[in-house]
């Protein structure tokens, strides 16, 4: 760094809660992690304490939450008016091996990737061991050992009520080629943010005054078709969980027989459902077909051994390794609608250029990486 770099003079003086001058280097007093920390902190101790059980205990910890959430926005816009100064031409370089003349930013984040990685992979793990330690919930049914009225463990897979029919799979495809969609938009938003002034005044065959506002135009438009994908995204997935899907008129779901895509919860597919009662365990039917007839459960009513009746299921399981990890991928993506309304907004005031389109791409590999999350997820909770 400059030897005057800590110099009196306000014009290069380097704000905590401002602009940066870059001209001497990256500064380092930036009060918007420690910030954004505290409200993190604030936050996860309130909403730890509003539920317990899957119910509502105390509303007064609401306050924390709120009181969490806008110490947090407080960080973010700190961070953000400081990035807003940076025209992109320093960029520091690690020394020391074996990261050495890489760009410090680039280590950052692939460090970050990977105690993200060992965080779904736990997850990922979890699932597994119980999905297969556990016996089935449908298994369990056939077998005959339960008795009415008492509930038995086992292991529900969402899946069961997702891949119950293409209507209920449908918001969890539509989902999965929106974030494959997305990665290819940021991908486009980087492209054209790192074209030359030359190349992209010949590309378009425009003038090279017009290129700045032009290429600022598209860059923020490919920012901002990310940031609808991941919004759709989002909000398919609280549907799915919370609201379900009315479809009116001659569409219905044959395994329910009514036309509207109930929701998880509305299901009664919850991380507190230690009772949990489906169609498919009425001692008549199971999954929508007759039970058959080389089952035990079947042997045993035609003996009279099993009077029948409505398996209770303890799913708490199941339905917890399931919105944990979901949830979990929810977060990161609510965590990338953020950090793409500021770079869009930032896009548009012509922030992006050949100089600085570096920082899409650093955002790039978050998304591809929370993409990537998703493509396992599917199936893994989706279809298996």
């Amino acid at each position: 760094m400059s030897a005057d770099y800590g110099h009196d003079n306000h014009d290069h003086h380097a704000s905590p809660w401002g602009p940066h001058d870059w001209s001497h280097g990256a500064p380092h007093n930036s009060f918007a992690p420690l910030i954004m920390s505290a409200g993190f902190a604030m936050f996860l101790y309130g909403f730890a304490h509003v539920f317990i059980g899957g119910d509502v205990a105390d509303l007064g910890a609401l306050s924390g939450v709120m009181l969490g959430l806008i110490i947090i926005t407080m960080g973010l816009l700190v961070w953000w008016r400081q990035d807003m100064s940076a025209d992109g031409v320093y960029e520091p370089k690690a020394t020391g091996a074996p990261f050495r003349n890489i760009d410090i930013r680039k280590v950052s984040m692939w460090i970050f990737l990977m105690s993200e990685m060992m965080v779904f992979t736990s997850l990922f793990s979890t699932y597994i061991r119980y999905r297969l330690g556990i016996q089935n919930c449908g298994d369990v049914f056939l077998s005959g050992e339960w008795v009415e009225g008492t509930s038995v463990v086992c292991f529900e897979p969402a899946a069961h009520l997702i891949a119950s029919s293409w209507f209920h799979l449908a918001p969890g495809a539509v989902n999965t080629f929106a974030l494959i969609i997305s990665s290819f938009t940021i991908v486009l938003a980087l492209k054209t943010a790192k074209m030359s002034d030359k190349k992209y005044a010949d590309k378009y065959e425009i003038d090279m005054e017009s290129v700045q506002k032009h290429r600022s135009r598209k860059v923020a438009m490919f920012l901002g078709s990310t940031l609808f994908l991941a919004t759709l995204f989002l909000t398919l997935k609280m549907i799915e969980w919370f609201i379900g899907f009315p479809t009116p008129g001659p569409l219905t779901d044959l395994n329910h027989g009514h036309s509207e895509i109930a929701s998880l919860y509305t299901e009664g597919y919850t991380i507190h459902a230690n009772s949990y009662q489906h169609y498919a365990y009425d001692t008549s039917y199971h999954d929508g077909h007759e039970i058959p007839h080389d089952s035990a459960l079947y042997s045993m009513m035609q003996a009279g051994t099993h009077p029948g009746g409505v398996m209770m299921a303890d799913i708490r399981v199941g339905a917890s390794t399931f919105f944990v990890t979901t949830g979990t991928h929810g977060v990161h993506v609510l965590a990338g609608m953020i950090g793409l309304s500021y770079m869009t907004f930032k896009g548009l005031r012509g922030g992006y250029g050949p100089s600085n389109a570096v920082s899409i791409e650093y955002f790039g590999l978050y998304w591809h990486f929370v993409d990537l999350v998703w493509v396992l997820v599917f199936p893994f909770f989706y279809l298996f």
